[in-house]
């Protein structure tokens, strides 16, 4: 069974978010969704001071499975990737909510987390 905090958001395309104190958010994908993919073996991380806007693609990762987009889940600017996984991709796989994180933004419009799932709205989804 999935790992699913309750602190964090989640959007439908298994990405998680997590509201830092400074007013900043990390993003990474979901311990179902590593699952999903398998051995993680790639990632392609987004361009550092890039504005992004809510849905679009962002990043890449790979695995030996198959490649998925990764979403940006609010509008925003790019402002730290984790360099940590060109190197280690696998950290995804052991530790998707920790160190297995992607990039951080500066968001927008803070409101626009409000249109992301809760935990429990999260594994409604994926059991369906």
């Amino acid at each position: 069974m999935s790992n699913i905090p309750n602190d964090l958001k989640y959007t439908s395309s298994h990405e998680w978010v997590r509201v830092e104190s400074d007013g900043t958010v990390t993003v990474g994908i979901t311990d179902h969704a590593q699952e999903l993919l398998g051995d993680v073996v790639y990632v392609e991380l987004p361009d550092l001071e890039s504005e992004v806007a809510a849905d679009d693609e962002v990043a890449v990762v790979e695995s030996v499975k198959a490649a998925s987009d990764i979403y940006a889940p609010i509008s925003g600017t790019i402002i730290e990737v984790n360099d940590a996984l060109e190197d280690a991709p696998e950290t995804i796989n052991n530790s998707a909510f920790d160190d297995g994180w992607i990039f951080k933004m500066q968001p927008e419009e803070l409101s626009e987390l409000d249109n992301l799932m809760d935990a429990e709205s999260y594994l409604s989804e994926i059991e369906e």
